[in-house]
């Protein structure tokens, strides 16, 4: 059950309009590392988790504050947008270049044209001034954006990067404003996001010590069974060999478990390949001249027939 209180977490309203502004504040609600994004990597993270009670009880909390960060975000791309068009009418009428390419025009008309030209015209025609499930530039949220695997270590590590990343775009938009309101709410947001970042280190942390998880992820799969001889090889890919200089080139491995190995020019290990050659039933082209169909069922025929004959009701 989830319970709505209508007081915001924080927020503080802006002293002015800015329409081309509220455009951008989109990418914080429906972007790739938004917080529609993160609301529901950690919803559904927790929907799905398996383990120990406190990590599903801490991924319903976190992901029940970020709704809340939705609605603060919500509410202040309304506030930039009201009244915006009146207050751009009014300085468009008073700026001289605005005046000009008006060109004697209905003020009016033309300004209407501008503030499309720079605001998201969704605002005004699809949610009447309000904010849209979308990024910056109108692309739509999707759910493929949440990464929810049920391995809580993986899950973890990708919170910790959409934090980041998060965190990273709430600092560039308060970069991009003078508005003290703005700059303000932004303010919590992005103090948020610190915590957040430093939960999902603690989490990380807490799973190691749990002895849930570990790295390698996952770290259930039996080490013996993949080839260790290349577990911790730096394979050299490009020209140049500045890369050797890095932590990753040399020393213990960051999981205990082995040596790092520079490798300087790595050689293939594997043989030139050679394609299969195509069914002659499906007229692909080959090395060499095929002979004519047979007229026997094809490729896909079989296949159809034989997923017929495995499912329940099918023919045996």
């Amino acid at each position: 059950m989830f319970y709505h209180k209508k007081r915001l977490q924080y927020f503080t309203p802006p002293q002015r309009p800015d329409p081309v502004y509220a455009k951008k504040m989109q990418e914080l609600i429906g972007g790739v590392y938004g917080e529609m994004t993160v609301m529901m990597q950690y919803l559904f993270q927790g929907w799905n988790c398996r383990g120990p009670a406190k990590y599903r009880d801490m991924l319903l909390d976190i992901g029940t504050e970020e709704i809340g960060h939705i609605e603060i975000l919500a509410t202040m791309i309304a506030h930039l947008l009201d009244k915006a068009p009146i207050r751009l009418q009014e300085e468009g009428a008073k700026d001289p270049v605005v005046g000009a390419v008006m060109g004697g025009l209905n003020p009016t008309n033309t300004i209407t044209d501008i503030m499309a030209a720079a605001m998201n015209p969704q605002h005004l025609i699809v949610s009447g001034l309000g904010a849209q499930p979308q990024d910056s530039v109108g692309f739509p949220w999707n759910g493929r954006f949440v990464t929810a695997s049920g391995n809580l270590m993986a899950d973890f590590r990708s919170n910790l990067s959409a934090e980041s990343q998060g965190r990273l775009q709430a600092v560039r938009m308060y970069e991009m404003t003078n508005d003290p309101g703005v700059k303000d709410t932004l303010s919590f947001l992005i103090a948020r996001d610190t915590m957040h970042q430093n939960q999902w280190l603690a989490a990380i942390e807490d799973l190691k010590q749990e002895g849930l998880e570990d790295t390698p992820v996952p770290s259930s799969f039996p080490l013996e069974l993949e080839k260790r001889e290349h577990a911790y090889e730096f394979w050299n890919h490009s020209e140049g060999e500045e890369s050797a200089q890095g932590r990753w080139a040399k020393g213990a491995s960051m999981d205990g478990k082995g040596e790092f190995k520079y490798l300087a020019d790595p050689q293939p290990l594997g043989p030139q390949p050679e394609p299969p050659q195509p069914d002659p039933r499906l007229h692909g082209t080959a090395k060499t001249k095929q002979a004519q169909s047979t007229g026997e069922p094809n490729v896909i025929e079989r296949i159809v027939d034989t997923v017929d004959r495995m499912t329940p009701g099918g023919q045996s």
